[in-house]
């Protein structure tokens, strides 16, 4: 096998990682979503006020994080392509 074809990621690791990252940001969701839905609970309002706030946030922070994993992904098959 060539040095090339080790360097080179498979289609499985790619959409391993990718995948990976989609668990990231439903898991993110839910976590912040469940700690709105109990501060919601335990601090009553009209609207649940926590809960939409704190989806609000881990949205942006879970699209935060897919953009910073996707660059670093797209920048370790440039640096092989490089080489």
């Amino acid at each position: 096998m060539s040095d090339e074809q080790k360097n080179k990621p498979s289609s499985f690791s790619r959409v391993a990682r990718l995948s990976g990252i989609g668990m990231q940001m439903a898991g993110t969701i839910f976590v912040f979503a469940m700690i709105g839905k109990w501060l919601d609970g335990k601090y009553p309002s009209d609207k649940k006020w926590f809960t939409i706030g704190l989806v609000l946030l881990a949205t942006v922070l879970s699209m935060y994080n897919i953009l910073r994993q996707v660059n670093a992904m797209n920048k370790d098959e440039d640096d092989r392509k490089k080489k």
